[in-house]
């Protein structure tokens, strides 16, 4: 016979929430640092912004999938932070051209035509770039790219997500993916090419 004494609702609720919460405590302590870079890459340095949009994507975090585990909030979370820095871009663009009927046309867009390549896999980035290389530079030559084939870089190379999940979180195909991810890295490559000479483009680059 159990002669344990049975927790009431509230006392399994209330271990429920302290558990959630202390992970969240070390899953914020995992992922801040990168998602800071990739927002304050994507908001042409602007650490405040970086900051709310990193915030505010914990709180929805918390709000919304509090149950689910701590390996299905990497992808949910940064799937949140795309929107909310989407939401961003938005009204910024509403704010700077607000009687604009045109997109200008650049490599940032999914619709742009998807090429047929084989997706570059690179578990770490500085497995393409010299081990010399400081990681303030790196940073600096991720900034420079449209942000779109900043999603792509990072989520694939620094979150080691695989197409498919980054093609979720970026609410995007698995073809554009793959087409920024390539330019990404050659876009990259060219940068950085001065300071490792053995680093270059490759002759298919588009």
């Amino acid at each position: 016979m159990d002669l344990a004494p049975k927790k009431s609702q509230s006392e399994d609720a209330g271990t429920l929430v302290s558990t959630a919460e202390q992970r969240l405590k070390f899953f914020m302590r995992d992922v801040t640092g990168r998602a800071l870079v990739m927002m304050e890459s994507a908001t042409q340095g602007h650490n405040g912004i970086a900051m709310d949009l990193v915030q505010e994507a914990f709180i929805s975090l918390y709000k919304s999938y509090a149950d689910k585990s701590t390996d299905e909030w990497y992808p949910l979370f940064y799937t949140i932070l795309n929107n909310k820095l989407q939401d961003w871009r938005r009204k910024e663009s509403r704010r700077a051209f607000p009687f604009s009927l045109f997109k200008k046309a650049d490599h940032d867009s999914d619709d742009d035509e998807v090429m047929d390549i084989v997706d570059e896999s690179t578990p770490n980035p500085l497995q393409f770039l010299s081990q010399e290389l400081a990681v303030e530079e790196i940073q600096e030559a991720i900034s420079k790219l449209p942000v779109r084939q900043q999603q792509a870089f990072m989520l694939r190379a620094w979150e080691g997500f695989d197409t498919q999940t980054t093609a979720q979180i970026m609410d995007c195909s698995e073809g554009s993916v793959k087409t920024h991810y390539h330019r990404a890295i050659q876009g990259l490559r060219n940068s950085l090419s001065h300071l490792n000479p053995n680093m270059g483009g490759s002759s298919d680059e588009e």
